[in-house]
Parts: C-alpha cells; structure tokens; sequence
C-alpha cells in the first residue's frame, strides 16, 4: 500500500494580509498530479485542514476541489482536525463523506476506531488522533488527571494499541498532531502549549509501522517511519529557504518498506531585499524576484514616504516592508550619545530620526521651544538650578 503524508493545509490562510487561496489550490493541484503519477491509494492530511475554525465559503470551496481532485486521483482520502480547525465543523458530515472515500477523524472517542483498508498483502488500520488539548480531552480518554499534552496522547495511544492487540497481527498507520520531541518549529505554527507542556516523547509511537505527523511546518524526519511532512506553502519569511515537500511510504506484507521524499513545486518564491527604497527600485540585482513574494528592509537615513507603493511598482507581490536604519552608534547606551552634545544638538538628532533633517526654520522653532522650558524652569522654585543647565 502507498500512502502519500500531507498535513498543515491551512486553507484560507493569508500571509501578510494577502489572500492564498490561489496558491493553496495550485499546491493542492500538485499533490493529486502526485497521487495520479505515483499511482498512491491513501491520501492522509495530518490536521490543519483549514486555518481557522470557521473558514469563509471559498476556503470550503478550494478545499473540497482539492479533495475532489485527490479522490479522482485514485487516492482514498484520510483527515484528522488539528489545532486550528473546529472538530465539529470538519467533522460535519463525516458519516457521509466517508461512503465517498473521504474519511474525516475529528472525534477524540475514535481514536481506537481505524479506517480499515486493503491491498494484496491483508487489511492497514490507518489510525486518527486529532489534536488533543488536555483540558478539554482528559476527561473522554479517561485520565482526568493528565495535565500535559504527553499524558493525553499516551492514553489515546494506549487505546489505539489495544485495538491492534485485539484485531492480531495487521499494519498500522496513525495520524497525530502534536509537537514531537525532536522536530523543529519553523515560526509559522501556532502555540499548542496552552494547558500544559506542549512537547510529547517520539517513542510514544512504538510499535507503529508508519507515523504521520502534523503541526511543524518543514519535512522533518524524527525517525525512519515517523515523519512531519510539513505545509504545502510557506507561511512565513523564515520558511523562504525552505523546499515544501510530502512523503510516499509504501507498506510492504510486514509493514514499512520504504519511504520517499517528493518535493512540491515552488508556486511564488519569498525574499527578503535589505538596501534603500532608491537601490530596491533600480538596482538590476533585484530583476531576478520581480514575481516574488517580498519583505523589505530599507535602510534609508530617513523613514521613506509611502515606501509600500513605491516598491510594488517593481514588486508587485511586495508584502512586508520595516525600516532599519543603520547607525553606528545604535548600540551605546543614550547618556554615552548625549554626554559632550548640547540641548540643540540632542533635540535635532531626535528630530532627524523621527522625521527628517530640520529645516533652519524648525531649528528656530527647536531653539525658541528650549529657551521656553529653561526659562519656565528657572522660575519654578520646586527646580533646583543646576538641573536647568
């Protein structure tokens, strides 16, 4: 049997307020062509289906052509809910869907109820634990007193091996998303440590022939049959040098026999340009990321104006832009900046750095504004003297 990891869609997510919808159908696009090329039976999608827990109409609508795809592909679909989806809401039509080939586990209490299937060499149980906030899924499993994201899952683990032990010898597969000891967080995930310590142990897992993984964001291998096969897409400039790829594991009579790095196509590429708004617009450097999703650092010795519009006139897809001007003495503490400087000098350095270089006009406006407060202080006999000077 071939199994093809995914997992992290992220339907309906944006990356800096962009919608990528487009490229989230494009990448769902590539792994049906995948499915079709590598002749795959199981699609599994390791949680994070969807961004949000209520996604908008069209996030339902590129998902559900994705799906469509994969199974016209020739692939059966299996899905957990991860911490960013609404078990309920995916779930919704489990029952139904899965008379079409697309099974949705999002219920905690059917974690030891496998999708059962088979190939030439007998029946793979293929296994669903949706993520498992311990406060809220302690109860169901039967340990009320778990407190850590590792207590919760070693009890659904539990359950899911007592039903291997019960059913004999037969291939297992179980779909997990949580954060394994070992794999590395890319920037882009969302926070799973609320109600406890958010790290659970990788022989947790003992036992299985293959592990898909869901919630680290990168291919991650922690162990040969268990495996983080990261999002379709990049979701953040930490992931710009990333290559987003998914895993075939082929099961063989015993169990796994195998396992394939596919890598998915690039759909618009991330950089991040360091340099002036003038050097970003002309510098022939730059031709080469036109089409690029692009964060930039502008190095201008004074905040540029409208710096956004101005770059996307040669980046159309620039996202991001932060101002960092460089200064040699950024790094001193501020009584070092300011001992030997007079009032004026102090006062037109903030100036500069906040607005522009003052004009000999302002500079008046500066001088009269000090002269004022000295004189306001001198007459003020809570002051001493010497603090005015």
């Amino acid at each position: 049997m071939r199994i093809l990891h995914t997992s992290d869609w992220h339907i309906g997510r944006s990356f800096h307020g962009v919608d990528l919808l487009a490229d989230q159908s494009c990448a769902l696009e590539a792994i049906a062509e995948l499915v079709a090329e590598c002749r795959v039976d199981v699609v599994v999608v390791a949680g994070d289906v969807y961004d949000r827990a209520i996604p908008n109409a069209d996030a339902i609508d590129v998902c559900n052509k994705g799906f469509e795809a994969i199974r016209a592909a020739g692939a059966v679909i299996v899905a957990t809910s991860g911490n960013h989806d609404s078990p309920a809401r995916l779930g919704a039509a489990a029952t139904f869907a899965a008379a079409g080939g697309l099974h949705l586990i999002t219920r905690i209490g059917s974690v030891d109820r496998p999708v059962v299937l088979s190939d030439e060499h007998g029946p793979v149980a293929i296994y669903g634990i949706p993520y498992l906030e311990p406060e809220t899924s302690r109860a169901e499993l039967g340990v009320p007193q778990a407190r850590s994201h590792a207590q919760v899952l070693d009890a659904a683990m539990a359950r899911i091996n007592a039903d291997i032990a019960a059913r004999g010898a037969l291939r297992s597969v179980v779909l997990a998303h949580a954060f394994v000891v070992g794999g590395t967080a890319t920037g882009s995930e969302r926070s799973i440590s609320i109600g406890g310590v958010e790290t659970v142990p990788l022989d947790a897992f003992a036992g299985i022939d293959y592990v898909a993984l869901g919630h680290l964001h990168s291919p991650q291998t922690l162990a040969e049959g268990v495996r983080y096969s990261g999002s379709p897409l990049p979701y953040s400039f930490g992931e710009r040098t990333h290559r987003k790829a998914v895993w075939l594991a082929d099961l063989g009579p015993h169990g796994l026999v195998g396992v394939e790095r596919r890598d998915l196509p690039v759909v618009r590429p991330l950089s991040r340009l360091t340099g002036t708004v003038d050097e970003l617009l002309t510098d022939p450097t730059f031709d080469a990321v036109r089409g690029h999703y692009v964060s930039a650092v502008l190095t201008d010795v004074v905040r540029p104006v409208d710096a956004m519009r101005r770059l996307q006139t040669r980046f159309p897809h620039a996202v991001h832009v932060e101002w960092q001007r460089l200064q040699s003495d950024s790094a001193l503490p501020y009584r070092a900046r300011v001992r030997g400087r007079t009032d004026i000098d102090v006062a037109r350095s903030f100036f500069t750095d906040v607005y522009a270089e003052p004009s000999a006009r302002e500079l008046g406006w500066l001088r009269e504004a000090l002269a004022a407060a000295i004189d306001e202080n001198r007459a003020d006999p809570e002051v001493p003297l010497e603090e005015t000077a």
